[in-house]
């Protein structure tokens, strides 16, 4: 036993060895990655350095070391502050929050998290649920110096956020492509968990799946999961290759205990990147509508379409223009977009919400056993949403931290709620909010709702929207909720902040 214990040992670096190896030196030089290294000054080395290959341990632990090195400088901690009345509760980051105790006194909620340096003038790329609702903000860099942050804008829908501090020629992450990571692939994470004493913390593992979604954390999903030890105060920060590009944002655990299990949830660089241009160019993101309703085509639903794989998005309802003017019908099922294969219908949404209303887009579909291409000009999504006659009002939605949208046939169907079920359904909940604490989630039917002492019941958002109207903070509400989840009814209450 004594003898194999060591070859094992062996064995298995040397088969990481041969991995890099082939990662670092097959490639041809144009598409060779460079691993920077930052001064202390923080002063990015504009040349870059070449690639070598790895012919052995100490080649794999130095390139190990220069990828730390060249992304650490990028990545800063995030610290946010809320002012609360009566007893604060703490932020889900940590469990090292203090708050001002004494009555009398203003209290605060305290938080921290990470972030990604994207632009040498200050701009910060972290998540939503980070930054939100949040009075203030403070980045600490690498080096430990701090400076104030503003919130340049924010999108729920993917969870990503962009802050700036006022500073220039900060080092800067290199972005790849989150399109071409694979399973199995090693990754870093870097950010700050759990205490401001563990800033620039770096760990590592692969990359545990691709394409994770229906994991009810935003709107958008399309996760990378990885087991590289992500825990509270992670959130914002980066997963990088082995290249030292960033391939993605920090952002979720699955955790019985709170606490780091292996299961880590990434947003794909290539959609934070998108969501990140937008808001830095005009504040806000515009989306691409197309009006229907969709859903995955599983293997008995292929059989009975006489299709050979399970793959496509089958259209379940035309709801109107932009999709019906072109002369899409309930029952094509998209096979292609823009002559790529659409794989399942979270793709397919988060493709078309991803694409810049006013684009023309060619969709493939196939109608009783023929293919047809169909070309559809995308509507705005923030333009189709903006009467909040389907959704709750801006307003009201930032002053309750959660956002309800009507109970259509498709949200039954997709979430298992019988007709019998009378409401709207909760399309985002911050999680910093405790409507989330008391336990509101997403997918949650809000059947009666109101505010100190008066109820009525729910039918739809109009409703909604006029037994809210006149709330404000400091006020008691009380919402009855189905839960699809644990198919029961309960009545939650909770102050708003």
């Amino acid at each position: 036993m004594n003898n194999r214990f060591p070859k094992i040992i062996y064995a298995a670096a040397s088969i990481i060895l041969a991995v890099l190896v082939f990662r670092f030196s097959t490639a041809d030089n144009a598409s060779k990655a460079s691993l920077f290294v930052y001064p202390d000054s923080y002063k990015r080395v504009d040349k870059k350095a070449k690639d070598k290959p790895l012919n052995n341990l100490q080649d794999l632990n130095n390139a190990f070391i220069n990828i730390a090195k060249s992304t650490n400088p990028t990545v800063v901690t995030v610290f946010v502050r809320k002012e609360v009345q009566g007893h604060a509760m703490p932020f889900n980051f940590g469990p090292f929050q203090f708050f001002d105790q004494n009555p009398h006194q203003k209290q605060y909620e305290r938080g921290m998290g990470s972030g990604v340096i994207v632009r040498k003038n200050g701009y910060i790329l972290t998540n939503n649920h980070v930054v939100s609702h949040s009075d203030s903000i403070v980045v600490r860099l690498f080096g430990g110096k701090q400076l104030p942050a503003k919130v340049v804008g924010t999108d729920p829908k993917t969870d990503i956020a962009v802050i700036k501090i006022n500073a220039s020629n900060l080092p800067v992450m290199r972005m790849g492509n989150s399109d071409s990571v694979h399973v199995g692939e090693l990754v870093m994470a870097v950010g700050s968990p759990l205490d401001r004493g563990l800033a620039n913390t770096v760990t590592m593992g692969i990359v545990s799946a691709k394409g994770r979604d229906q994991l009810h954390l935003a709107d958008y999903e399309d996760y990378i999961q990885t087991d590289a030890a992500i825990n509270p105060g992670n959130s914002g920060g980066a997963l990088v290759n082995m290249d030292g590009e960033l391939i993605g944002i920090n952002s979720a655990i699955a955790t019985q205990s709170r606490g780091n299990q292996g299961i880590g949830f990434a947003i794909p660089v290539n959609m934070a990147k998108n969501i990140m241009e937008q808001i830095i160019k005009t504040g806000k993101v515009r989306r691409g509508f197309l009006n229907v309703y969709i859903k995955s085509i599983d293997p008995t639903m292929a059989k009975a379409l006489g299709l050979k794989e399970a793959k496509g998005a089958l259209i379940d309802q035309v709801n109107g223009d932009p999709a019906k003017a072109a002369g899409l019908e309930q029952g094509d099922i998209v096979l292609k977009l823009n002559g790529n294969p659409v794989k399942d219908a979270n793709e397919f949404k988060n493709q078309i919400a991803g694409t810049a209303p006013g684009t023309t887009i060619t969709l493939t579909v196939l109608r009783n056993g023929k293919e047809k291409e169909i070309k559809v000009k995308l509507g705005d999504m923030s333009k189709e949403n903006s009467s909040g006659s389907t959704v709750t009002n801006n307003k009201l939605a930032s002053l309750l931290h959660f956002s309800v949208e009507q109970l259509s046939d498709n949200i039954r169907q997709q979430l298992g709620i019988s007709k019998g079920i009378k409401g709207v359904v909760v399309n985002n909940v911050s999680r910093n909010s405790e409507a989330y604490q008391k336990g509101l989630r997403k997918g949650d039917v809000i059947m009666e709702a109101g505010f100190n002492g008066r109820r009525y019941p729910i039918k739809n958002v109009n409703e909604f929207n006029k037994a809210m109207s006149g709330v404000k903070k400091g006020d008691a509400v009380i919402l009855k909720v189905y839960d699809p989840n644990q198919d029961a009814e309960l009545f939650l209450a909770f102050q708003l902040y």
